[in-house]
């Protein structure tokens, strides 16, 4: 049993718990064949070719207990992802917006920040290598790799081939507690020095968030060296998180392509030091004008459209002078780019995809350097109850001018 406290400060003791919980009807599209890694009528590495007629709602579950190597969090700020509005969303015939991995019905949440509760016997805290004892600040991983397969052992972990993706296909954080594997829990003491009460668990939800833009950006991307120019194209929570790191690595020229006034206002405040609308300017002559003809040693693709926007990055790669470009993809779309190889060959450019945030030191990297005053906090431009998850779940799909909508309230 444990403690929900109501409005009026009261505390009810529970065995159960409300979640924001993902339904849909597993209808796969005229030939669809399951993959090696599809479980049939439960999940796939597919959902757009697969799932129909998603519906939210605030379903009663019961309160999970940790086994030996697990953690019992309780939530204090959970972020809304994109990846959480397209599983709700439903294209013209029905099916799912998201590509990705999926199972449902799930608990959606996956960017979650929280107070452990309990750990099992063999949980530790790898801040301290010591048994969880209760009353940490954590934050977590959301791809639950399994320690066991091939890409685990080659330090792939994101690409897990007993991949499982908490609010994905496994329970997420839209619910009061959360059940996590404990090597996929991280500590936020060190944001201690940063910031106070619960402005740690706001800065803790977004952690997610920016490793996956971490792993693009430096992973596979390769970084950059002081005084390279790069170029963000969607200004999104992974964008703008994008473009603060790039600034904090030191980045001379940073440029967001973004139309949507409200993002490019939040981007420039997070860093950028120029913004284009795509729609208005065009995008190739206005890099190469701020670049003075230069281009971007970075370029990377968060908008979702890559048939639209990759072409202009391709033709910027083309008449700047900067030759070893790397574009990085991180925004899924099941959507193929058009790609001309003659200009890879000759500029010596390439494209590199990137999925995830575990492995490589990304986690603790990403929370030390918030500690060290790279705050991305200012991208959460609304706090929510759980109860108002679902319809923000909806009004995201058309709504551009909020930046990250973060769930605080759990009772």
């Amino acid at each position: 049993m444990y403690g929900f406290k109501d409005r009026k400060g009261r505390v009810t003791m529970k065995s159960t718990m409300r979640g924001v919980t993902l339904h849909a009807t597993w209808e796969p599209r005229p030939g669809f064949k399951l993959g090696a890694k599809d479980i049939d009528r439960k999940q796939t590495y597919l959902g757009s070719k697969v799932w129909k007629n998603p519906k939210v709602s605030i379903d009663e579950h019961p309160i999970p207990e940790p086994k030996d190597d697990e953690v019992l969090i309780e939530m204090k700020a959970v972020g809304i992802c994109g990846s959480d509005v397209h599983m709700n969303q439903a294209t013209d015939d029905g099916y799912i917006f998201y590509p990705g991995l999926t199972g449902f019905p799930a608990i959606l949440g996956h960017e979650v920040a929280g107070v452990v509760v309990k750990g099992g016997k063999n949980a530790f805290d790898k801040r301290t290598m010591k048994p969880f004892k209760g009353g940490e600040p954590v934050c977590a991983e959301e791809m639950v790799w399994c320690a066991k397969c091939r890409p685990c052992a080659d330090g792939l972990p994101n690409h897990c081939e007993k991949l499982d993706e908490i609010g994905f296909n496994v329970n997420g954080g839209f619910a009061k507690y959360v059940v996590l594997p404990s090597r996929l829990v991280w500590s936020l003491e060190p944001l201690r020095r940063t910031y106070k009460g619960d402005d740690i668990f706001l800065a803790g939800s977004l952690v997610e968030p920016t490793s996956v833009a971490y792993t693009a950006m430096i992973q596979w991307g390769g970084g950059v060296r002081p005084g390279d120019n790069v170029v963000i194209c969607g200004g999104g929570p992974i964008g703008i998180a994008a473009l603060r790191i790039m600034k904090t690595q030191g980045a001379s020229t940073v440029i967001l392509s973004e139309p949507e006034p409200a993002r490019a206002k939040l981007g420039k405040m997070m860093g950028a030091d120029h913004v284009i609308d795509p729609t208005k300017e065009n995008f190739t002559e206005r890099v190469l004008q701020l670049t003075d003809g230069m281009g971007a040693k970075l370029y990377l693709e968060a908008t979702g459209l890559p048939t639209i926007v990759y072409p202009a990055i391709e033709q910027a790669i083309w008449e700047g002078r900067t030759l070893n470009s790397t574009v990085v993809v991180v925004a899924r779309a099941d959507a193929k780019m058009p790609v001309t190889g003659e200009v890879l060959q000759v500029r010596r450019a390439q494209i590199v995809g990137s999925q995830g945030h575990s492995g490589h030191g990304t986690f603790p990297h990403v929370i030390e350097a918030m500690a060290a005053g790279m705050d991305m906090t200012p991208m959460i431009t609304k706090k929510i109850k759980l109860d108002q998850v679902p319809e923000n779940l909806v009004l995201l799909r058309t709504n551009r001018t909020e930046g990250k909508i973060t769930c605080v309230d759990f009772n």
